[in-house]
C-alpha cells in the first residue's frame, strides 16, 4: 500500500480501478512556405479554429442537465479565448507576411499571450494561462490531424474508473462526468484552477498537482481517491478499504442531511443568525446561488467584462450584466466589487507601465483612480443598477484612508451627474471596502469610520502578510490561514467593524472551508460569502455550533504561539460535539 499526497479538488471519496489516460505531447513543426501556398495555409489555419469551435460547442451541448452553471461558463471561456486576436488573427498575419506554417505561427502568438497571463499578479487570472494552453492544444491537434480516441471507444473502461492523467481541461472534466468516471487524478493543476473548481461543482472526487503520479500507477491498479484530504492510496489493504467504504456511506448520509436543510435558516444552537452569501463571477451563476438559498451575493466579480477584448466595456454593457443579477436576486443584496485588474495586463489597448513587481504595483482601486475612464463608467452602471434592487458597492485593495476619500469623492460626483441627467438610482447604496492588504487590516478602525461594511479577502491577505505566492509550488507550503499574524489581522478587522457598528463579511477561501467555520464564529464573524456549492456544508456546521463556547476557545487560539498549538486547539473545536 502506498499513499501519495496532492491537492484535494473535488470533495468525496472514490474506490476503483486505475485508467491511465496518456496523451502524447504535440511536436510543433517549423517551416517556411512558398508564396503560392500561403492562401491555402491561411485557410487551413481558419479550419483548425473552426473545428475547435465545433468541438467545444458539441461538448457544451452535452453538458449533463444536473451540472452546475459553471460548467457551461468554463466552456464559454474557451470559446471566448478562440476569438482572442492573438490566437485568431495575428497568426494569419505571420503566415501571410513571413510565410510560416500555421502551427508555428500559432505557437509564437500563443506563447506571447500566455506570457501576459503568467505575469498577472492575481492568482485567479494567472490561472487562465492554463485555459489558453488547453485551447491552443486543441487547435494544434486539429491542424496536425491528430486523431484521439473518441469518448465512446473508452466508455466501458471509464465507467466507475479512476482516471490518471497529466492534466484535464474543463471540457474534458464535463465529459468525464458524463461518462460516469469515479474520480480523476492529475499531475498538474492547483486549487483555483478551472478544473479544480469544476470538479467541486460537479462533485467528482479529484486530486490535482500530484506530480509524477502516473509513474507509480498502472492500468487496473486498485485505488482510493480522498478528494477532501488530497490523498491517493495505491493498493489499499482490507482494513483501509473497510474504513473508506464506511466513510462513503457516511458521506451519502451527509448529502441527504445537507439537502434537507437547504432552506433551513443558518442559525446556531444558541439562536444567533449567521448570514451566508454567494461568490459569483458570471451572471448565469446566480442560479447556483439561488439553488442553495444564499441570502444574497457577497462578492460579484466584474473582471469578466474586461477580459479578452481590446476596448473597455461600455456603461450600457456593464449595466445590462449587473441588472441581470440584481433583478434575479429580488430583495436579496448583491455586492458588486469594482474591477480588480492590474498593470500586468492591457486595458483598452493600452499597456500600463509595469513595475518590477506587479503585485505591488498599479492594480485594482489604484488603477481605477489613476485612470478614471475605467472607473467612472463602472460607478455609473453600478448606481443605475441600484434602481432595480439591493445593490452594495465594494472597493478592492484599499490601503490608505486618503485613497478611500478619493473614491468617495468620485462616487459623490457620479451621483450628482446621474441626478442632473434624471437617471434613476438609489441614494442608499452601502459602500464597503475589502480588507486584503495588511495595512488595511491594521487600520481597519480608520476605514470603518467612513464605510458601511468591511469584507475580508483572505486569499490576498494571507499572501501579502506571509510574502508568499500560493500558486508557486516552491513556496505554497507556507500558505497558512492559521498563521498567528493572519489570525490577528482577521480579529483586528472583525473588532473594528464591531466597534463601528458595521457588518464584517469574509469572502476569501477561508469562508468556505469547514475547518475554519467554528473558529471564525468564535472570533466574531457573522457573515460568510463563498462558492455556492460550499454553502450547505457550512450551514450544517453553523447549525451544530454554540457561539458562547466557541468564543472562549477562539481566545485560546489567538493566544497560541505556534502552528502545532493552534492546530491542536482547532481540532478540539471541530471535534467536540455541541448540544
Amino acid at each position: 500500500m502506498l499513499a501519495l499526497h496532492g491537492t484535494g479538488a473535488g470533495k468525496g471519496i472514490a474506490i476503483g480501478r486505475a485508467y491511465v489516460l496518456q496523451r502524447a505531447g504535440v511536436e510543433i513543426p517549423e517551416y517556411v512556405l512558398p508564396k503560392m501556398y500561403l492562401k491555402d495555409e491561411v485557410a487551413r489555419f481558419k479550419a483548425g479554429i473552426a473545428n475547435a469551435r465545433v468541438q467545444l460547442e458539441d461538448i457544451r451541448n452535452h453538458i449533463p442537465r444536473n451540472a452546475p452553471s459553471e460548467a457551461a461558463s468554463f466552456i464559454d471561456t474557451h470559446l471566448l479565448i478562440l476569438d482572442d486576436k492573438m490566437l485568431s488573427r495575428e497568426p494569419i498575419d505571420t503566415i501571410q507576411k513571413q510565410g510560416y506554417n500555421a502551427e508555428w505561427a500559432l505557437k509564437v502568438h500563443s506563447e506571447a499571450l500566455m506570457t501576459v497571463f503568467e505575469q498577472m499578479e492575481d492568482p485567479y487570472f494567472r490561472s487562465k494561462k492554463t485555459d489558453v494552453e488547453q485551447v491552443v492544444d486543441r487547435i494544434q491537434r486539429n491542424l496536425l490531424d491528430i486523431q484521439e480516441s473518441s469518448h465512446e471507444e473508452v466508455d466501458d473502461a471509464l465507467d466507475g474508473s479512476i482516471v490518471i492523467t497529466d492534466d484535464v481541461s474543463p471540457a474534458d472534466t464535463v465529459m468525464l462526468k458524463h461518462r460516469s468516471v469515479g474520480a480523476f487524478v492529475t499531475d498538474f493543476g492547483g486549487p483555483i484552477s478551472h478544473t479544480a473548481i469544476l470538479a467541486r461543482g460537479l462533485r467528482i472526487p479529484a486530486i490535482v498537482g500530484l506530480h509524477g503520479a502516473a509513474r507509480y500507477i498502472r492500468n487496473g491498479d486498485e485505488l482510493i481517491v480522498d478528494g477532501k484530504r488530497g490523498v491517493l492510496i495505491i493498493g489499499p489493504d482490507k482494513q483501509t478499504l473497510k474504513e473508506y467504504r464506511q466513510r462513503i456511506r457516511r458521506i451519502a448520509v451527509l448529502r441527504q442531511e445537507l439537502h434537507a436543510i437547504r432552506k433551513s435558516p443558518s442559525v446556531t444552537i444558541d439562536r444567533q443568525r449567521i448570514t451566508l452569501l454567494a461568490n459569483i463571477e458570471l451572471p448565469d451563476e446566480i442560479r447556483s446561488a439561488k439553488k442553495v438559498a444564499a441570502a444574497g451575493v457577497g462578492l460579484y466579480r466584474t473582471e469578466f467584462l474586461y477580459m479578452n477584448r481590446d476596448d473597455l466595456p461600455t456603461e450600457s454593457e456593464q449595466l445590462s450584466a449587473y441588472m441581470r443579477v440584481v433583478k434575479s436576486m429580488g430583495r436579496s443584496p448583491v455586492t458588486i466589487r469594482t474591477v480588480d485588474i492590474g498593470a500586468d495586463k492591457q486595458v483598452n489597448g493600452r499597456a500600463e507601465k509595469r513595475g518590477m513587481n506587479p503585485a505591488l504595483g498599479l492594480r485594482a482601486v489604484r488603477l481605477c483612480l489613476h485612470d478614471p475612464t475605467i472607473f467612472r463608467p463602472q460607478l455609473r452602471a453600478i448606481y443605475r443598477a441600484s434602481a432595480h434592487g439591493r445593490v452594495q458597492l465594494m472597493i478592492p485593495m484599499i490601503s490608505s484612508v486618503d485613497e478611500l476619500h478619493q473614491v468617495l469623492e468620485m462616487i459623490r460626483e457620479t451621483k450628482s451627474e446621474l441626478k442632473r441627467e434624471g437617471r434613476a438610482f438609489s441614494t442608499r447604496v452601502p459602500i464597503g471596502g475589502m480588507i486584503e492588504v495588511p495595512a488595511a487590516a491594521v487600520a481597519a478602525d480608520l476605514f470603518a469610520e467612513h464605510l458601511d461594511f468591511l469584507s475580508i479577502g483572505t486569499n490576498d491577505l494571507i499572501q501579502y502578510t506571509l510574502a508568499i505566492d500560493r500558486v508557486d509550488d516552491s513556496v505554497n507550503y507556507l500558505y497558512d490561514p492559521l498563521h498567528p499574524s493572519v489570525l490577528r489581522l482577521i480579529q483586528m478587522t472583525i473588532d473594528a467593524g464591531e466597534r463601528a457598528g458595521i457588518p464584517v463579511t469574509m469572502c476569501g477561501e477561508m469562508a468556505g472551508d469547514i475547518r475554519y467555520t467554528r473558529l471564525l464564529l468564535g472570533m466574531g464573524l457573522r457573515a460568510f460569502s463563498m462558492d455556492p456549492t460550499l454553502l450547505p456544508e457550512i450551514k450544517k456546521v453553523i447549525r451544530e455550533s454554540e457561539i458562547q463556547r466557541l468564543m472562549r476557545q477562539a481566545k485560546k487560539v489567538l493566544r497560541a504561539t505556534d502552528r502545532a498549538e493552534v492546530q491542536a486547539i482547532l481540532n478540539k473545536i471541530n471535534t467536540t460535539p455541541h448540544h
